[in-house]
């Protein structure tokens, strides 16, 4: 399998730069400067690059999902973007494209026991690095979206919106945020009364009036705070 040099090109088409270039097979051809979310990045690294992003940070239930995605050059994918910008049935779509078209990817999660025990920052960062683990190939370098590294034992950068400039963090970002509804619309299955089908976890003012009602299902996240106050309402 040839290696991957990591470069500008793997940007994609909507990065702001301070110069404007050709653009040679829907991707960004070198540019004399680059947005400066890209500054620390590592230039020039030769081998396999893997992009990972979690989905289900905020909600107040179910796990965090996070992915990782090694794309193939030779079967570029049409489209990626930051998987909140996209309508439901384009990430649809684009979830089976990726991996059809990946050279490799891996879904993990962290569940809400593990959230409620670590915090969901280093639950996120234990999801993320099943994720990488979870690849058949290994990356000799990892593109994470935000600000924060998972702990891994190859080179890592932590890119600042990433699932918006790196295709590889866009891909792993619909991946994760796709397989995160789908855990949504199953467990609207199992506990219809909370609308997990429709907020999808989140804190909305229906979720937090079915919490009122009903309490708190085994797949709520009970130190989260509006599920906490929610909670202690119920028992004053």
């Amino acid at each position: 399998m040839p290696s991957h040099k990591f470069s500008k090109v793997d940007l994609l088409d909507d990065v702001p730069t301070a110069a404007t270039t050709p653009r040679k097979s829907g991707r960004l051809v070198s540019c004399p400067l680059i947005s400066m979310q890209q500054h620390g990045l590592q230039w020039g690294i030769t081998g396999l690059i893997a992009g990972v992003d979690e989905a289900g940070r905020g909600p107040l239930a179910g796990p965090v999902m996070a992915a990782a995605v090694i794309l193939d050059d030779m079967k570029p994918i049409l489209g990626l973007a930051d998987s909140k910008k996209l309508t439901a049935l384009r990430r649809e779509r684009l979830f089976d494209e990726i991996r059809a078209k990946s050279l490799c990817c891996a879904v993990a999660q962290a569940s809400v026991q593990e959230i409620e025990e670590l915090n969901i920052l280093q639950a996120t960062l234990l999801a993320m690095r099943r994720a990488v683990e979870g690849l058949r190939l290994s990356p000799k370098l990892v593109l994470v979206d935000g600000n924060r590294l998972p702990l891994l034992p190859m080179r890592a950068q932590a890119i600042v919106k990433g699932d918006s400039l790196v295709a590889a963090i866009s891909a792993a970002s619909i991946l994760a945020k796709v397989t995160r509804d789908r855990w949504c619309l199953e467990y609207d299955g199992q506990f219809p009364q909370y609308g997990f089908a429709k907020h999808k976890g989140y804190g909305t003012a229906q979720h937090l009036a079915s919490l009122l009602q009903y309490g708190a299902c085994p797949e709520h996240r009970k130190t989260f705070a509006p599920v906490t106050a929610v909670l202690e309402h119920i028992q004053a």
